[in-house]
């Protein structure tokens, strides 16, 4: 019965990711883009603000600065950008190599970095692009 149950589920439900970055949210205004959500952003991947704000101007060539909610970025960049940089972060720093779980840490030993899973274990040195 159960296989039979789970064979009649729609594939929307099947599908759910335990782990959902949300897309970006944001406007032009005039040469800067003005990103709302960037704290909502840090947040659901477990990050500080600075570290993601940092790799995404790095990565993007380009000044940003975090005022109250929003972050301000001195270029205009599409959003589809953005979120290709958000997710290259998420999976250079947030999901482990070893079980693709989001269940991780940053540890700083020294001068080097560490990313360390929380759901099985591994620990794995991280080059320090940023």
């Amino acid at each position: 019965m159960l296989k039979r149950a789970q064979d009649n589920m729609p594939e929307s439900i099947k599908r759910k990711e335990r782990f959902e970055i949300p897309k970006v949210r944001g406007q032009l205004q005039g040469a800067k883009t003005i990103i709302s959500n960037i704290h909502q952003i840090a947040d659901t991947l477990h990050r500080p603000l600075p570290h993601l704000i940092k790799f995404i101007t790095k990565e993007l060539a380009t000044r940003a600065d975090v005022k109250k909610n929003a972050a301000i970025f001195q270029a205009k960049i599409p959003a589809s950008r953005i979120n290709d940089k958000v997710r290259q972060y998420a999976n250079a720093y947030v999901v482990c190599a070893d079980c693709g779980k989001p269940d991780t840490k940053l540890l700083r030993e020294g001068s080097f970095l560490f990313m360390r899973c929380q759901a099985c274990g591994s620990k794995r040195a991280l080059r320090n692009k940023i």
